[in-house]
């Protein structure tokens, strides 16, 4: 690629995706005169609406973000003592533990899924576990039939951070179905957007709504308040945008399809590189696009990062460091190296790829040229 390199506009992992200007400035001119900017607006119900259908899921409690979503997941089943979760994971998973007073377990991920493995869950329960919060990695479904038996068994709850799953499928139907809640995320490096936002799935409309106190204060009317509740809500700008985004999304996840198809055809010729996730098609919504680098590759994982750097490919290391390796978790006896094999090999390896509806066909040239000559001859 020689000193060209220079001259070329710079690829990140990911790119917003934004509706069309004209199509939105209508909707926001509606929040703008209307003068209801937020504590559940007109718009906030018709995107919680939109949501459940376009999910098929029987409720949603929207948010501002997702980390808010996960704090008050954990206060809304009362979670309390020990639970275990994933190390490989954006931080925020471990954090709402640790915002609620909870201890987290870290126990390790199945090798090929990087997702929890099920029989080391059950190997870490303790008499004072009471919940198992794991992680739709990628958006490729965790083992929720295995974790429900370990739950039944052990009278756990299930919270899924279900941050990367918007839109998954299995053929049973929505990912998001699963547990006793699944918090999705908005924000927007995602598949869907609104610029910031997140959501919880529940099940039932009391939960639902000791959610939605709960993200409000704790408020049930004016003057009463029953929880100590947060100020967690979505603004009307925000879910107007949602609803706008939610007309467009089959279209990028499309888009995202052909893309990831792609890179599974190029990655197949290079030797040392595989595909985290080995198929781009019905029920995946290829939010990410994770390969490792093996010790067949003529670079190492952090070798092959900065050269693609080096020609303005920005790539990502999701998940490195891993969580249990930050000073707040290192402390913990689950936190121990030894214990966390797969999840360490998989933070030393993997590498995502940039992905988003609006990236050229000539741009992820760029980006597998460099993956299939990384000295650049």
């Amino acid at each position: 690629m020689g000193s060209s390199e220079d001259s070329q506009p710079p690829i990140y992992v990911t790119r917003p995706q934004l509706p069309p200007l004209a199509e939105f400035l209508p909707m926001l001119e509606e929040v703008w005169n209307s003068r209801h900017l937020t504590n559940g607006g007109p718009f906030h119900v018709r995107f919680e609406q939109a949501l459940c259908e376009y999910l098929d899921v029987p409720h949603i409690c929207l948010f501002a973000n997702a980390t808010l979503a996960l704090v008050t997941a954990l206060q809304a089943l009362r979670i309390t003592g020990e639970v275990i979760t994933t190390p490989y994971s954006f931080v925020a998973t471990s954090h709402a533990l640790l915002w609620n007073g909870i201890k987290p377990v870290f126990v390790d991920v199945d090798g090929r899924t990087m997702n929890l493995d099920p029989e080391r869950i059950e190997a870490a329960i303790t008499p004072q576990t009471t919940a198992i919060m794991p992680v739709h990695c990628y958006g490729q479904p965790c083992d929720v039939a295995a974790i429900e038996r370990i739950a039944d068994t052990y009278n756990l709850r299930v919270i899924y951070d279900a941050a990367h799953a918007f839109g998954v499928r299995t053929p049973a139907g929505s990912i998001l179905n699963h547990g006793d809640l699944s918090v999705i995320s908005f924000h927007a490096t995602k598949v869907f957007n609104t610029f910031e936002g997140g959501a919880i799935v529940c099940k039932d409309l009391k939960t639902k709504q000791r959610i939605d106190h709960l993200k409000n204060f704790g408020f049930v009317d004016e003057v009463t308040v029953v929880a100590p509740g947060i100020n967690g809500k979505m603004s009307e700008f925000n879910a107007a945008l949602g609803l706008l985004q939610l007309q467009h999304v089959g279209s990028a996840l499309a888009a995202r399809q052909r893309i990831a198809q792609r890179y599974l055809a190029a990655i197949a010729e290079v030797e040392g590189l595989s595909p985290v996730l080995p198929e781009a098609g019905e029920g995946h919504n290829n939010g990410y696009f994770p390969i490792r680098v093996l010790p067949a590759y003529p670079l190492s994982r952090d070798a092959l990062y900065e050269r693609l750097g080096q020609a303005g490919i920005h790539t990502r290391r999701y998940f490195y460091p891993l969580i249990s390796s930050f000073p707040m978790y290192r402390g913990l006896p689950s936190a121990a190296p030894a214990l966390l094999p797969h999840a360490e090999l998989a933070a030393q390896q993997v590498l995502c790829l940039p992905i988003y509806p609006d990236l050229s066909e000539a741009d992820q040239l760029r980006v597998i040229e460099v993956l299939r000559q990384p000295a650049g001859e």
